[in-house]
């Protein structure tokens, strides 16, 4: 295994908020985290919504299953999201105010965990030291 130090990739914007290269501000690591919860909610949610209601109504239930999509693969979604911000070393990522908006649209579900998440996701992305460690991967 390679032991040589982290190198900035050529253009990238030097560190302006006290943190080195390689580093996560903390707001981008509350992102990962918050992102990371609410995929773990989103997918319980819909697993959870599609047995109730398949058991509840002795299978004719099984119609509606389709409406618990929306929160299956928008779990799974997240969960790469916040893996791929979580890695170590870094990985090239953009911020991704989609997964923030359809977070925020789960309020359809009732899913207040993934509520607070996209809000907060959303606010996160606009603070001046979260853009740059974004500009700093080229995202």
């Amino acid at each position: 295994m390679d032991q040589t130090p982290y190198s900035p990739p050529p253009g990238a914007v030097p560190p302006q908020y006290g943190y080195q290269y390689g580093e996560k501000p903390g707001k981008v690591t509350t992102i990962a985290v918050m992102t990371l919860v609410s995929g773990i909610t989103n997918i319980l949610w819909a697993l959870g919504v599609t047995a109730l209601v398949v058991v509840g109504t002795i299978g004719i239930g099984l119609l509606c299953a389709p409406v618990t999509l929306l929160p299956l693969v928008l779990g799974v979604f997240e969960i790469i999201y916040a893996m791929k911000l979580m890695a170590n070393p870094p990985q090239p990522v953009k911020p991704n105010q989609t997964l923030a908006i359809l977070e925020i649209v789960m309020i359809i579900g009732g899913n207040l965990v993934s509520i607070a998440a996209g809000i907060l996701a959303l606010v996160f992305y606009n603070e001046p030291e979260v853009k740059a460690y974004f500009a700093q991967y080229g995202a």
